[in-house]
């Protein structure tokens, strides 16, 4: 991130809250470690953070597609197995756990059983790229960015609103490089998009009435070897995002201004999707992909609360 305009945020570094048992390890491949980490033995690779209403934290593991609940003492169970890459997680706020799975489209459970069932699989018979992320809008409608392969050489990744009850799906933008962690912004009026191959994060003014216009940059990143990830947002509006490439979670204020950074305190600088969670929603758990850990840092505000649990 360019930070010629502003002071070097001071930085910290997270702590280890739980990592993965190595009863859960994997042999190492799979079609998505060979497609995506080629030549590598991935033992597991997690994201897509989400807590319930009970304070237990769900995590994806793409490559063999995983769903894991982690109680409070960090204790880790298997939720479900199945045919798939699960990515984001979302709740819903009748209680279904929401899954942006890269190969079948977006998906729907109930944490008390292991059938994972087809909630929007394609959009007028196309199928999606690969979806990547998702959350919920006080109204319930589900937000969700459509990433595959896209980046710089291909930027027709897209973001997506959806209405389950009327069962109508919009496409807001189509010339994404790479849309990946989304969010509303503190008044509701922006959306904003990581777009990891584009190194920034942009800001997408809402609109009912089809794409959005104007769309602009909210903040630059830094570059390197990937980018912008998952993001998270406080209760004073700042905006947290996962950098996968510099192993650290940047902090902004609202205004885009940075403000501070959190560093891995592992040897993985995967850090990939982030969720607040512990006692007043006061802390900021982080998925480092590389290692199978969950980090966790205090946040500078308590959590903004997710709308779907209302």
């Amino acid at each position: 991130m360019s930070m010629s305009l502003f002071p070097v945020p001071s930085s910290k570094k997270c702590t280890i809250f739980s990592r993965m048992p190595e009863c859960f390890y994997r042999d190492g491949d799979s079609d998505w470690v060979r497609a995506n980490k080629h030549g590598q033995q991935i033992a597991s690779f997690i994201e897509g953070p989400a807590f319930d209403r009970n304070g237990e934290l769900y995590v994806t593991d793409i490559p063999y597609g995983r769903i894991f609940k982690i109680d409070q003492q960090g204790t880790w169970s298997l939720l479900t197995e199945y045919n798939g890459w699960p990515n984001g997680l979302a709740f819903h706020r009748d209680g279904r756990l929401f899954i942006a799975d890269y190969r079948q489209g977006i998906l729907a459970l109930n944490p008390s059983s292991p059938d994972v069932l087809p909630v929007l699989t394609h959009i007028r018979s196309e199928s999606f790229k690969g979806v990547n992320d998702l959350f919920f809008d006080e109204y319930g409608r589900l937000y969700f960015t459509d990433q595959g392969q896209t980046g710089m050489q291909d930027p027709t990744g897209r973001v997506y609103r959806f209405d389950p009850e009327e069962n109508r799906a919009e496409c807001l933008l189509s010339n994404g490089p790479s849309p990946n962690g989304l969010l509303l912004d503190h008044d509701g009026k922006a959306l904003l998009v990581a777009m990891t191959r584009g190194n920034a994060v942009w800001r997408l003014p809402v609109t009912e009435h089809g794409p959005s216009t104007k769309v602009g940059i909210f903040t630059a990143m830094a570059g390197g070897i990937s980018g912008a990830d998952g993001m998270g947002l406080d209760a004073d509006g700042n905006v947290y995002v996962c950098d996968a490439g510099h192993g650290c979670v940047w902090i902004f204020s609202r205004y885009g201004v940075p403000l501070f950074r959190y560093d891995s305190c592992t040897d993985g600088r995967t850090l990939t999707n982030i969720a607040f969670g512990g006692q007043d929603n006061a802390t900021a758990f982080v998925t480092d992909s590389s290692t199978g850990t969950i980090q966790q840092f205090p946040a500078l505000a308590p959590g903004r609360r997710l709308f779907s649990h209302g």
